[in-house]
């Protein structure tokens, strides 16, 4: 999958086509996303520039949530995903994404972390 993020072969204000001035950078290079389902905690740490490490949830069973009435952070199970406003397939699959409304031991709570990014899951209790 050798896609850019930029597009260099832009087209004239004419219309006309226009060649790249040069190729591609190692780090403009897409990846495929990771989309953190529910399931058995599984965390893939992923290469980045620089040699620096990142860490993301691929498939994740717990949640760090908090309650805003008492300010009490818990470790609990996610349930399943009831909503995912960002895309209505990943509500359907039940990825969990930053937004995502979880199922917990608790109640619903909303995700303020970023999974694929953090490699951790924050949620905070919904009324």
């Amino acid at each position: 999958m050798k896609k850019s993020i930029e597009n260099l072969a832009k087209r004239k204000a004419s219309g006309g086509r226009r060649r790249a001035y040069r190729g591609r950078r190692k780090y403009e290079i897409d990846r495929y996303p990771n989309e953190p389902v529910l399931g058995k905690q599984e965390i893939i740490v992923r290469r980045r520039r620089g040699a620096n490490l990142k860490p993301s949830v691929k498939v994740a069973e717990f949640a760090n949530v908090v309650d805003p009435a008492s300010k009490k952070i818990t470790k609990m199970k996610i349930l399943e995903v009831t909503d995912n406003p960002s895309n209505k397939d990943y509500q359907r699959r039940g990825v969990i994404t930053r937004g995502a409304v979880i199922k917990t031991e608790a109640g619903a709570a909303r995700v303020v972390s970023r999974p694929g990014q953090d490699g951790t899951i924050n949620a905070v209790l919904v009324k």
